[in-house]
């Protein structure tokens, strides 16, 4: 099969274009049946160095349509373009890009470079892994960076961005390619591309990128987390990065309007909240246990078999306090179920004065119930859902 002419080489900017069909083989997957279609020329980028593919539409005959879901490229660098339509051989088709898709990923991808490119010339380390979706942009870096080396590279960038500097992508020939030192995350063979802006970055790349840091607009970083031996950093550009400021300022404002404060006094306000409800939960806690207390002063140490159910929110040393108490006192078993139908019941249970297996109750509560948990003979504990906590009571004493 003859070698499709990669139109997105000669210009990022390609939004249609004219091209006969070479080839069109029909799949049948289990996700559903689709078409393959190869091109003598196409500016639809296959997904391919950790970025996803372009998207788009075929035009052919008369005014008929093939929408164009992904673009792929196989080990022998054939393009596939999956359609959800067959296309003779031979056929003539007008491609259309989605540009607002094709251009979002030349934005974060253009981004990506300058932050990669900053953070090897300060801290020498490499970005050994990139994912670029529709919904997330991660670099992967063989070394730590603190919140703080991020404030510093992310106005770094951004800096880059507003200087507006070209961005240049070439193949240059083996002397040339020889003289210049760029980033590369495997060693590569053949015609190798490379994408240099500025100082800020020289690294071999096959995707399509803007033609000047500007068109970025902006980058955020959105996300910092320790990964494998380095770190993993999120980030987004342009109409991604405004979407999420916008988003972000949105929470912010209705946070302002629930606290009845100013958004600069958000955190204040946060705070004295959240210490209002710690202490109020503490003193709920300490009056439901008195409560419990009281009420298991009231029976009977003849009892046995005694189990105790209470809504949820009971705290988990209560529970295990008010199931001890009762294990002292009690033949049988002692348990206190905490919880609703809803959501579900958190269970302790222990052996009583006669010291019968606890493991065995829980048997029996497995085949009554589906459970997570378990524990020792002297005590278990765990969390399982039913319909009436009642009927399973009754069960657990017969």
């Amino acid at each position: 099969m003859a070698d499709t002419i990669e139109l997105y080489y000669e210009s990022a900017y390609t939004k249609e274009f004219d091209a006969v069909v070479t080839g069109c083989n029909p799949v049948f997957d289990k996700k559903g049946d689709f078409f393959e279609i190869t091109l003598d020329r196409t500016a639809f980028f296959p997904e391919q160095g950790g970025q996803s593919s372009d998207l788009g539409q075929l035009l052919f005959g008369d005014d008929k349509r093939a929408v164009v879901s992904h673009t792929a490229i196989d080990k022998d660098k054939v393009i596939k373009h999956i359609s959800d339509c067959e296309i003779a051989v031979g056929e003539k088709v007008h491609g259309i890009i989605d540009w607002e898709h094709r251009f979002s990923n030349m934005q974060q991808h253009t981004g990506e470079h300058i932050f990669s490119g900053i953070v090897n010339s300060m801290f020498g380390y490499d970005n050994v892994g990139f994912h670029l979706s529709d919904q997330e942009v991660t670099m992967d870096y063989n070394g730590v960076l603190t919140a703080e080396n991020i404030r510093e590279i992310e106005l770094k960038v951004n800096k880059a961005i507003w200087e507006n500097i070209e961005v240049v992508c070439e193949f240059p020939d083996k002397e040339a390619l020889e003289q210049i030192y760029y980033r590369s995350k495997k060693e590569l063979t053949g015609d190798i591309r490379i994408v240099t802006i500025g100082d800020y970055d020289c690294c071999a790349c096959c995707a399509p990128h803007v033609l000047r840091t500007g068109e970025v607009g902006i980058l955020k970083v959105i996300g910092l987390q320790n990964y494998k031996k380095g770190v993993r950093v999120n980030i987004l550009c342009g109409k991604r990065a405004l979407e999420y400021i916008c988003e972000e300022n949105k929470i912010v404002g209705e946070l302002s309007n629930m606290l009845t404060t100013s958004k600069d006094n958000i955190l204040p306000a946060f705070k004295k909240n959240t210490d209002e409800i710690i202490k109020l939960k503490s003193e709920l806690s300490a009056v439901r246990e008195k409560l419990i207390e009281y009420e298991i002063s009231n029976i009977s140490p003849s009892l046995k078999d005694v189990f105790l159910v209470k809504d949820a929110g009971i705290d988990q040393n209560v529970m295990r306090k008010t199931v001890n108490a009762l294990s002292e006192k009690h033949d049988g078993y002692c348990g206190f179920f905490s919880g609703d139908v809803k959501n579900g019941y958190r269970f302790i249970i222990a052996s009583g004065r006669n010291k019968k297996s606890a493991k065995d109750l829980l048997t029996k509560l497995k085949e009554k119930c589906d459970v997570k948990g378990g524990g020792s003979d002297l005590m278990v504990q765990g969390s399982f859902s039913c319909e009436n906590i009642d009927d399973v009571v009754k069960c657990l004493k017969e």
